[in-house]
């Protein structure tokens, strides 16, 4: 498919989307955006839904691993701290952030804690965040990708796979049938990746349905480039294996000509990535909305130069020769690299030309800091 193919089908509101029985996203259509064909997406980073108190979601943890016990334990204990009354107080300043021009509210994973120990919970935390979430963001269409925390604890992946997919369908007026899917909003495409189990078949067929689009973005939890933190493996295709390695790169290679758009979160940062490499683009803005602690509402960098990509996770005393090989294959084609533990709330603007992020720290009134991806 060319271009002038896929924008004649786009800007008709009947794009096929292939893995979709339904192909009319009629909200959706590039006719309705307006003559400046200008539009926003409010974004939440990783919100750890959860509450006080932990028997609530958590009465049948039963980990026996006694140091892990004692990590996800505290867990329990932050989010309840930060549910009770900050993530609140955020939550409501992201509804406030959606005007007119607002098509959709995107959530970037590990929406909810899991652990809950009991598949039958594991849903009532899924249905309890949806609910309480699209009342609180005023109805507009909500999508979450899939994260690692959103499938953890007994029965959690099955549950997820059976209710989220008929959830989003919901939400978006398509069938959704997994957790990898795509659609379009105008002229722009939206890849949404569950990257603990990537479907390469969907991404293929996503790439190859799509060409032509004005912008790509994809949307993964993981993100697109080897996490600079504890486990830099935890990334898409990021395994150390051959055939995460054969998959990593040629998808890479993929993305890079479509000059794509990485949103992602996962790592409880905002960063800004910026990567030439394989004859073309990524960037990447990493999101966090998990405000565990006022002063995070400040946004201050830990990093703020390219070279510096990479300090978090080869600083460990435990770091591994494929790791430090992992950071050389990626550092030379990072151009930008900014990075930051603040949380909060992201607009993020979309026009022909430029695609614009701007941040709200915490809850607060005024943009704490733009971030410019194209």
């Amino acid at each position: 498919m060319n271009r002038r193919d896929f924008l004649l089908l786009s800007s008709a509101g009947a794009l096929d989307l292939a893995l979709c029985s339904c192909s009319k996203l009629s909200p959706l259509n590039a006719q309705e955006l307006g003559a400046d064909d200008k539009y926003s997406i409010v974004i939440l980073g990783d919100t750890h839904f959860d509450t006080e108190p932990a028997s609530v979601y958590h009465s049948n943890y039963n980990e026996k691993i006694e140091w892990l016990n004692k990590v996800q334990r505290a867990e329990f204990a932050r989010n309840g701290e930060m549910w009770r009354e900050r993530c609140p107080r955020l939550l409501r300043r992201a509804a406030e952030l959606v005007d007119k021009k607002t098509r959709m509210i995107f959530q970037m994973g590990d929406l909810v804690q899991g652990d809950c120990g009991k598949g039958e919970v594991h849903q009532k935390m899924l249905e309890d965040v949806m609910n309480h979430f699209k009342a609180e963001l005023g109805g507009l269409p909500f999508v979450s990708v899939v994260g690692n925390h959103d499938i953890r604890g007994v029965d959690a992946e099955k549950v997820y796979h059976e209710y989220m997919p008929k959830r989003i369908s919901q939400e978006l007026g398509l069938t959704i049938p997994k957790t990898t899917f795509y659609f379009n909003i105008g002229d722009d495409v939206y890849l949404f990746v569950d990257f603990n189990k990537p479907d390469d078949e969907v991404l293929e067929n996503a790439l190859r349905e799509t060409e032509g689009a004005r912008h790509t973005f994809l949307v993964t939890h993981g993100p697109a480039f080897p996490c600079d933190g504890g486990s830099c493996r935890w990334f898409l295709y990021g395994g150390n294996n051959e055939r995460n390695n054969t998959a990593r790169r040629h998808f890479r290679k993929e993305f890079a000509r479509r000059n794509t758009i990485c949103l992602c979160g996962h790592t409880h940062r905002t960063d800004l990535l910026d990567w030439y490499g394989d004859g073309g683009r990524i960037t990447q803005m990493t999101m966090n909305s998990v405000w565990s602690k006022d002063e995070l509402a400040n946004y201050e960098l830990i990093a703020e130069k390219p070279e510096e990509y990479g300090k978090f996770a080869l600083g460990r005393e435990e770091v591994k020769d494929h790791e430090k090989a992992l950071f050389d294959e990626y550092r030379p084609g990072v151009k930008i690299y900014k990075s930051s533990k603040a949380a909060g709330s992201y607009k993020m603007t979309v026009t022909k030309r430029h695609v614009q992020v701007d941040f709200y720290g915490g809850d607060s009134q005024k943009i704490t800091q733009t971030f410019k991806l194209r």
